[in-house]
C-alpha cells in the first residue's frame, strides 16, 4: 500500500509552549537552525550511504542525518538494550536506533510520522539483516503504538519552530507539540521497570525537556555527554536515561 503524506499536526498556539531559554539563547538557536537547514537543502540529493557503529544506512534527504554527536545515543542504546526487551524507537528516522537495538533484542517497534522515514527505516532494517526483528509503522507520537515496552528510545527534534518543508520537519517540532505529548503518554507505554533513552542538547530548549520529565515524575540521569564550540558558544549534548519515579510508600 502506498504511503500518503502525514496528517497536518494539530494546531498549536503560542500559549502551548513558552521558551525557557533567554532571548539571546533563543536567537542563537535560530541562527544555528538556519545554518543547518540551509546546509541540508544545499546538500540534498537522492540519499546518502553512511557507515555508523558498524551498520550501513541509506538516508534520504528528508530524513534526519547522522551527525557527529549521534554516537552519544547510539552507543547508549547498545549498552542499555537486553535480549528480553521489547523496544520502541520513537521518531525512528532512518531506523538507526531500532537497528542498533536489534543487535540484542528481537521485538522492536520503530515509528515515525514521516512516510519517507518509514520507508527508509524498513529498507535499512532489511539492509542490515534485522527486518525480522524490527517492525516499522507510521505513527504520530503514540497514535499507532500499542502495548508496553521495556525500553523506549527517543531522539526528538531540538527546535520548537514551525517547519517549512519535510527536511525541516526532521529538525523541528512546532511548540514542542510532539515532545509534550510524548512525555504525557510515555508512562502508559512503559513496563513498571521500563527505561527511556532520550537525546537532547542546549541547541534546543533543554530546560523545557527537563520540565516535562520532572512534571511526569521521571528520574533522570546523564549517561553520555559531549560539548562542542559553535560560533563562540559552548553547546552540550546529552543522552539521558529516564526511569519512573514511584512515590515512597
Amino acid at each position: 500500500m502506498a504511503e500518503t503524506d502525514p496528517p497536518a499536526p494539530r494546531p498549536a498556539s503560542p500559549a502551548d509552549y513558552t521558551p525557557m531559554v533567554t532571548e539571546e539563547h533563543a536567537e542563537r538557536i535560530r541562527h544555528w537552525h538556519e545554518k543547518a537547514y540551509n546546509s541540508g537543502k544545499a546538500e540534498a540529493g537522492p540519499g546518502r550511504t553512511v557507515t555508523y557503529l558498524g551498520r550501513t544506512l541509506v538516508i534520504p534527504p528528508e530524513v534526519m542525518p547522522i551527525t557527529g554527536v549521534s554516537h552519544l545515543l547510539g552507543e547508549a542504546v547498545l549498552a542499555e538494550v537486553h535480549e528480553s526487551d521489547r523496544v520502541l524507537d520513537m521518531g525512528t528516522g532512518s531506523g538507526v536506533n531500532a537497528i542498533l537495538a536489534a543487535s540484542d533484542a528481537a521485538d522492536i517497534l520503530a515509528v515515525d510520522i514521516n512516510p519517507g522515514a518509514v520507508e527508509a527505516a524498513r529498507r535499512n532494517a532489511a539492509r542490515n539483516g534485522v527486518a525480522d526483528r524490527v517492525e516499522v509503522r507510521r505513527s504520530d507520537v503514540f497514535s499507532a503504538v500499542d502495548g508496553e515496552f521495556d525500553l523506549i528510545v527517543f531522539d526528538p527534534p531540538f527546535r520548537w519552530f514551525a517547519p517549512r518543508d519535510r527536511l525541516e520537519a526532521a529538525m523541528t517540532d512546532e511548540n514542542y507539540r510532539a515532545m509534550t505529548e510524548f512525555f504525557g503518554a510515555a508512562k502508559r507505554h512503559l513496563t513498571p521497570t521500563g527505561r527511556m533513552l532520550i537525546f537532547f542538547g542546549t541547541s534546543g530548549d533543554l530546560a523545557y525537556l527537563k520540565h516535562l520529565a520532572d512534571r511526569e515524575g521521571f528520574r533522570t540521569e546523564v549517561v553520555a555527554q559531549e560539548g562542542l564550540e559553535k560560533d563562540g558558544w559552548r553547546v552540550d549534548y546529552f543522552t539521558f536515561r529516564l526511569t519512573q519515579d514511584f512515590p515512597s510508600p
